[in-house]
């Protein structure tokens, strides 16, 4: 008998675990797009990094050498609908998590109008109400393909294809914000030590 396959790990866990900045960007990026937790974030930051380094990489070749892979790296980012035609490998590097957050399944769901929310968003595609390309999908993690937004729609099954479903947007929702930084007045206060008896 062989042996369980160990998946291989899909994200890079930050070198200092207590950065100030970094910690509050993220818990603002998990808030506003309704993350699972940060390694969903830290997935997206591996893949962007992998783009942004590929890219580096074939700068660094002599001009006739670069041509094929320039142009392999920018007809995939461009399926992805990352970067727009015509593009150069500068635009690869200016690319942001923002720009990788947005392509996510779930935030398209959001932004067609098939949710109230992001968290509301998430909950159809992983309960099965949602179909891409009338197949039901379940991963709201997956990244779509250059207009694969314009196929999204309720499942077949899904009670949400009547138009009288209650939890069923109406289009009068308006889109969410940034998620709010914590302020310090918002900190739980320490409680107070015990009196010493005079």
């Amino acid at each position: 008998m062989g042996g369980i396959r160990k998946p291989k790990k899909k994200y890079h866990s930050p070198g200092h675990p207590w950065q100030k900045t970094r910690l509050a960007e993220e818990l603002n990026f998990v808030g506003e797009y309704a993350l699972r937790n940060k390694r969903e974030l830290w997935r997206h930051h591996a893949l962007l990094a992998r783009f942004r380094g590929i890219a580096r990489d074939i700068l660094a070749l002599p001009f006739d050498r670069r041509e094929l892979q320039e142009t392999q790296l920018l007809g995939r980012l461009q399926r992805l609908s990352l970067v727009k035609e015509h593009s150069s490998l500068d635009d690869v590097l200016n690319l942001t998590i923002r720009d990788v957050l947005e392509r996510r399944l779930q935030t398209q769901v959001f932004r067609q109008g098939l949710a109230k929310s992001f968290h509301h968003a998430r909950q159809l595609v992983t309960h099965g109400h949602i179909m891409l390309d009338n197949h039901r999908v379940s991963s709201p993690g997956m990244l779509l393909q250059k207009g694969q937004e314009r196929s999204l729609a309720y499942s077949t099954a899904s009670p949400y294809q009547s138009a009288n479903h209650p939890e069923r947007p109406t289009g009068d929702e308006v889109e969410p914000g940034p998620a709010p930084k914590p302020s310090r007045d918002s900190q739980p206060e320490k409680p107070e030590g015990k009196q010493r008896r005079s």
